[in-house]
């Protein structure tokens, strides 16, 4: 039941749960009003019930005055007073302003003011009348029954203090009646207090449903005063009407205000005109008037029909809805309607539109309107049987420029390229940001595609020419992912994704250049998909394992250690190659994980081995940039008790060349801990020297491909390991050739003085049982020299 509700003839139930304080009722805001109600009315009769206990207690003392000792009833009186008063002073301290709220605790806690006034009056009952004759008795039956009927007023809107009280004094009565055998006499006392609090609850039932009533009416009243308030503000809106000719008649103030015009020049001009200003003699009317005009035929109601209006020349935007008029006899007399301007509800409206299709930073379109422009491209080249096409553009080497220079000079950087951009396109394409350094056109008509690719290499030559930005001269690239409808995807969400694709081919080929879609790119990114779910549970599922190639001294053969190989056995793909899956290990951020496995394992493992055997674990750059990694390895090394040099760590260039580069920091710390560092694949990357002096490597290693061209007689590949050598040994570096498969590779490796040598000439990599095996042999006493 809805207690805000208004009382009907039929008066709603009333639960006693919430009357009582013992629970809340259906609708708890009400409740809460009409609780506050209720002590609002208690504390209003305050005062009445303190005067009533302080008259009682008066009387009481004057009856008991010739049959107990003074003290008793002084005592008691000033229980009586005290516990009065104390009731008193806390009902005043309630809210004193109507529709207030209160908890169900507040009414709640009124019991104890009932059952403490009951326990005050109960000792002239049990205690007092013990001592007196059956006159004064009598007497002091008629003091109660007068004050429980003085509760009953003064305490009905607190039906909890009014029952405590009330039965309790009842209750008290009825048991001394009951021992001295007045039976009759205690069922009165009982049925008196039982009406009393029938009448305190019909009381506070009647109160529950006039605050219902109130408070029904008081919010009909606001609704109906901010109504009218709106009204009386809202000075937008007007009346029109015109005859059955579309003339405008009796014009009124209000509207011709609204056309800047005097209602004499109004009257009489037909609507549409007034409507259409200059456009009127033009013929040009918009949408919305030419759908009124269409209203206005057929002599139909319309509504809220939004429409602009030039008013001096000044665009206005007005929402006009209207019904037809007819006269007794049915004959069409015109339109009757109201007109409002929306004008800055319409600009507001456009502003949204505005920041939800163009990006906020470039004023270019957003990742949300290519997406609807692209689809409309593809419906426009499918009607027509042509093709449209779509560019992904990323740019390169943009975040070296936030990462340095800071985000505001990278803001100015993106505006400065979609200014580029935008004198690049013709009205055939469309350009737009798709977020970060992403941009994307949108190519209409893509019949020609050797234009298409033109544009792209533009684009590719414009981005990547210098930009001089407060003194910085800032110079990046672009790449670009070029695909095609239908070819490449017949929706805006397929050929997203294959310029995406291509996009990532072009990325993969250095940067710099576009790559057009191709059919096996996305057989190639289902079957990376694929493969990185599986590689995700390979850790769990045991299919990693590593095997140990033997690295050996170049002049006598020894072997001095081995190089750990990590190696992937998947049940349903088989045997999967590290070029294949570790960078697809290092794309979707699972190196770290997997790279401190690898690292564990082989710090475990070496331990087994000889003290004077090391072991080479090949690092990402990726486990470099983590802070954490020389924690990895100093718990890896800890663990397994292997001292840390014999652990050595392998990096390869691309570890100094990222970004905000950390690892030399990072390579540093690990050296800190004694572990010995190799510059893996030396000479196929950027090869700066600069590396080999801000680093302590301990060990270069030479790319096999250089070893394979110089047994070839290679000139450029001898110069370049007799350089690397020389240098080696200037720095007190060893030098470590890899890929050595023939004999002839060996003498030719250890006439060019390398230190040592890793290849299938010595052993191809082995798994743990083998390695194992090979390093007990080499450690026989009757061991060969060789490895």
């Amino acid at each position: 039941m809805n207690i805000a509700e208004p009382p009907t003839v039929r008066h709603p139930a009333i639960p006693l749960g919430p009357l009582l304080g013992l629970s809340e009722g259906e609708n708890p805001a009400a409740w809460a009003r009409i609780r506050g109600a209720k002590l609002l009315a208690g504390r209003q009769m305050a005062m009445f019930m303190l005067a009533a206990n302080l008259v009682g207690a008066a009387i009481v003392a004057m009856l008991f005055a010739p049959h107990l000792p003074l003290s008793w009833l002084g005592l008691w009186g000033l229980a009586a007073a005290g516990v009065g008063t104390a009731i008193a002073v806390r009902r005043l301290r309630t809210s004193a302003v109507p529709g207030a709220l209160a908890g169900i605790a507040d009414l709640r806690n009124t019991v104890f003011e009932g059952a403490a006034l009951a326990a005050v009056w109960g000792v002239p009952v049990m205690v007092f009348d013990r001592y007196v004759d059956s006159g004064t008795a009598l007497a002091l039956w008629m003091v109660l029954s007068v004050l429980m009927s003085a509760a009953a007023v003064a305490l009905a809107p607190l039906v909890p203090a009014a029952v405590a009280f009330i039965g309790g004094i009842a209750l008290m009565v009825a048991a001394e009646l009951i021992v001295t055998h007045l039976f009759v006499a205690a069922a009165g006392t009982l049925l008196f207090a039982a009406i009393l609090i029938v009448g305190c609850v019909s009381r506070a039932r009647a109160l529950v449903l006039l605050r219902g009533s109130e408070l029904t009416l008081t919010e009909r009243d606001e609704t109906v005063s901010l109504l009218l308030g709106e009204s009386e503000d809202n000075r937008a809106d007007w009346l029109w009407e015109t005859d059955a000719q579309r003339r405008v008649i009796r014009a009124s103030v209000r509207f011709a205000l609204a056309l800047e015009l005097q209602p004499a020049e109004v009257e009489g001009t037909p609507l549409l005109k007034l409507l259409a200003g200059p456009m009127w003699e033009a013929g040009n009317f918009s949408p919305g008037l030419r759908q009124l005009a269409d209203k206005l035929k057929r002599r139909e109601s319309f509504r809220d029909l939004v429409m602009p209006v030039f008013v001096h020349g000044q665009e206005r935007w007005w929402e006009i809805s209207a019904t037809p008029r007819n006269d007794d006899h049915g004959n069409f007399l015109g339109f009757r309607g109201v007109a409002s301007d929306v004008t800055a509800e319409r600009v507001t409206a456009e502003k949204i539109n505005r920041m939800a299709r163009f990006d906020p930073l470039t004023g270019l379109s957003n990742r949300l309107m290519i997406h609807e422009m692209l689809g409309e491209a593809l419906a426009e080249a499918e009607q027509w049987d042509s093709r449209s096409a779509f560019m992904m553009i990323d740019l390169d080497r943009f975040k070296a420029v936030n990462d340095t220079l800071g985000h505001p000079i990278g803001d100015r950087l993106l505006r400065r390229v979609s200014e580029r951009l935008g004198q690049l396109v013709t009205g055939n394409e469309a350009v737009g940001r798709l977020g970060g350094d992403e941009f994307a056109v949108v190519v209409r008509d893509a019949a020609d595609m050797a234009r298409v690719e033109k544009l792209a290499q533009s684009i590719i030559d414009a981005l990547s020419a210098p930009y001089e930005i407060d003194q910085h001269v800032l110079w990046i690239g672009a790449s670009i992912g070029v695909a095609t409808s239908p070819r490449d995807g017949q929706s805006a969400e397929n050929l997203i994704r294959s310029a995406d694709l291509a996009l990532y081919r072009a990325k993969d080929a250095g940067g710099g250049v576009f790559r057009c879609y191709e059919p096996q790119l996305h057989v190639d990114a289902e079957e990376r998909r694929v493969l990185e779910i599986a590689l995700r549970q390979a850790l769990d599922r045991n299919e990693l394992s590593l095997h140990y190639q033997p690295v050996v001294e170049a002049g006598s053969g020894r072997l001095t250690g081995f190089e750990a190989l990590l190696r992937w056995q998947n049940p349903q793909f088989g045997n999967i190659p590290p070029a294949k899956f570790i960078p697809l290990a290092e794309a979707a951020r699972l190196i770290e994980p997997i790279g401190e496995w690898v690292l564990r394992t082989a710090c475990a493992e070496a331990a087994s081995w000889p003290s004077d055997a090391r072991i080479a674990v090949n690092v990402s750059p990726d486990q470099l940039h983590n802070p954490n990694f020389v924690t990895v390895v100093a718990q890896a090394l800890a663990n397994a008790g292997l001292p840390p040099h014999r652990l050595e760590l392998e990096v390869t260039e691309n570890a100094f060349v990222r970004e905000g580069s950390s690892a030399v920091t990072v390579l540093e710390q690990v050296i800190g801990l004694g572990v010995h560092l190799s510059l893996d694949d030396f000479g196929t990357g950027y090869s700066a020297l600069g590396y080999l002096s801000r680093t302590r490597f301990s060990s270069i290693k030479i790319d096999q491909t250089f070893v394979q061209g110089a047994s070839r007689g290679m000139p450029e590949a001898l110069a370049i390991i007799r350089a690397v050598v020389a240098l080696a040994g200037s720095l007190g570096i060893s030098t470590t050739a890899e890929g050595v498969e023939t004999e002839a590779e060996l003498n030719l490796i250890r006439e060019l003085g390398c230190s040592k040598i890793q290849g299938l000439y010595f052993g191809r990599p082995l798994p743990v049982e083998e390695a194992r095996a090979l390093i007990r042999r080499a450690r026989r006493p009757d061991a060969s020299a060789a490895a």
